[in-house]
C-alpha cells in the first residue's frame, strides 16, 4: 500500500535516541530545551516564547485558557478544520461559530472570517490547509483592527511562509504538531509559540501543573528548600520530554531537505495531473507564498469522488479527505450554512505525499488517477 503520510527516520534519529538512553535522563530536560532553541531560531522568535508539548491538541487546549475563554465568548474557525481546534474551544463553554472556506484552496479568505465575526468574538483560529498560507496577513490585519486575537494552527504549515515570513509568527499564538503524520515528526508532539511574554510564561506553567519552577533539581542551586511548591495555576501534565525532542532536534535539521522533496513530488502530480478531464489539482500558490506542501489534494466532480478513492484503494494507494466539515458534527450545535465548505468536502481527495516517496510510485498514484477519473467519468456518461 502507498501511504498517505509516513514519516522519514533514520540512523541519526536512533543515535540521537542513543544518546538520551546513554544520558540516564529521559523526561523534560536540557534535550528539551535545545530543541525549543533551535525551533525558536527557525522562527526567528526568543527561545523563552516557545514551549515544547506532547502534542499541537494540548497546545490549543492552553491557548484557549490564555485567552480566558468562557460561556458567552465565540472563537471563529474554518469549518474544514481538524477537530483538535474545535474541541479546545468548546471545552471552554465558548461558542464554536465555524465560517467558509474557499472551494478550490480550502482556507478562509478574510471576508469568511468577517462575516463571521460578532460584538462575542474573541478569537479566529486559522488553519493553514495542507500547508497553503492563505489570506494570514489579512486576517493578521483584521484581527489586530477588531481587537480580536488570532490563533495559527500550523500544524500543516511548519516551512510555510509569506514574503519570507513564516506562518505561525502573524497571530499573538501558534502552534505545531510533530505527530507520526507530519513533515517534521517525533512520533506525537508540539510546539506552542506565545508571543506576549507574561503569556508566554503562564503557557510553560500550564504544561506543568501550573508550577512556576517545573524542576526541583533545577531549583536546588538556588533554594535550600527545593521540595516546596509555588503552585500559580491548576493545570495538568502536557510538556514534552527528551526521548521526543531529541528525534525533533534531528528532524527539524532535516527540514529543508523534506520541504525540497515535497516539493518535487507536487510538481510532478502537477505535471501528471494538470490535463486530466474532470480533474482539478490544486490552485497556484500567491505571488509571494511557499508551503510546506503537506497535502496534495485534487478535485472531482461530488459524484465520483468516493467511487476513485475506493477505486485507489483497490490498486493499493491509500487515500483520504481532510478535515470533514466541523459545522456538520452534531456535538458543536453549528447552524451556519456553508456551502464552500460543503461543495470542497463532496469533491476533495488527498493524494499520498510525504517524503519518502519514489518517483516510481508518484508516477503510479498519478497513473492510476487518470484511469480510476476516465473509468468513472465513462461509467457515469452510460448511466
Amino acid at each position: 500500500m502507498i501511504n498517505i503520510f509516513q514519516p522519514t527516520l533514520g540512523a541519526a534519529e536512533l543515535a540521537a535516541v542513543s544518546d538520551v538512553f546513554d544520558s540516564g535522563w529521559l523526561g523534560h530536560g536540557p534535550r528539551t530545551a535545545a530543541f525549543e532553541t533551535e525551533f525558536a531560531e527557525h522562527l526567528g522568535v526568543d527561545p523563552a516564547h516557545v514551549v515544547f508539548l506532547n502534542s499541537c491538541t494540548a497546545a490549543l487546549f492552553i491557548a484557549t485558557e490564555l485567552l480566558e475563554l468562557g460561556e458567552g465568548d465565540e472563537v471563529v474557525l474554518p469549518s474544514i478544520s481538524f477537530v483538535a481546534a474545535a474541541n479546545a474551544v468548546a471545552a471552554t463553554g465558548a461558542r464554536t461559530v465555524f465560517c467558509d472556506v474557499d472551494a478550490r484552496g480550502l482556507n478562509p479568505g478574510v471576508a469568511d472570517v468577517e462575516a463571521a465575526l460578532t460584538e462575542r468574538t474573541k478569537a479566529v483560529v486559522l488553519l493553514h490547509y495542507g500547508g497553503y498560507p492563505g489570506e494570514v496577513e489579512a486576517v493578521a490585519e483584521l484581527c489586530r483592527a477588531r481587537g480580536v486575537a488570532l490563533i495559527e494552527d500550523a500544524a500543516c504549515a511548519i516551512a510555510s511562509t509569506v514574503r519570507d515570513r513564516l506562518v505561525g509568527t502573524f497571530g499573538d499564538m501558534a502552534m505545531w504538531s510533530f505527530d507520526a503524520m507530519k513533515i517534521l515528526s517525533t512520533g506525537d508532539g508540539g510546539m506552542l509559540y506565545v508571543r506576549e511574554p507574561e503569556a508566554a510564561r503562564r503557557a510553560r506553567r500550564l504544561a506543568y501543573h501550573g508550577l512556576e519552577q517545573s524542576s526541583g533539581f533545577a531549583k536546588a542551586r538556588v533554594s535550600h528548600r527545593w521540595w516546596d511548591l509555588d503552585v500559580r495555576d491548576f493545570a495538568r501534565r502536557v510538556i514534552g520530554n527528551d526521548l521526543t525532542a531529541a528525534i525533533g532536534s534531528v528532524q527539524l535539521g532535516r527540514l529543508p531537505e523534506f520541504v525540497r522533496r515535497r516539493s518535487e513530488i507536487v510538481r510532478r502530480y502537477d505535471a501528471a495531473l494538470t490535463d486530466v478531464d474532470g480533474l482539478r489539482p490544486p490552485p497556484p500558490l500567491p505571488a509571494g507564498h511557499s508551503s510546506s506542501y503537506y497535502f496534495y489534494w485534487v478535485q472531482m466532480d461530488a459524484e465520483i469522488r468516493d467511487q476513485v478513492a475506493a477505486d485507489l484503494y483497490a490498486a493499493g494507494i491509500y487515500t483520504t479527505f481532510r478535515y470533514p466539515p466541523l459545522h456538520k458534527v452534531p456535538a458543536y450545535g453549528a447552524a451556519e450554512s456553508l456551502p464552500e465548505a460543503d461543495r470542497a468536502s463532496d469533491e476533495t481527495l488527498c493524494l499520498p505525499l510525504h517524503q519518502g516517496l519514489t518517483d516510481a510510485q508518484v508516477d503510479q498514484v498519478a497513473e492510476q488517477v487518470r484511469k480510476a477519473i476516465a473509468n468513472r467519468s465513462r461509467a457515469r456518461q452510460r448511466r
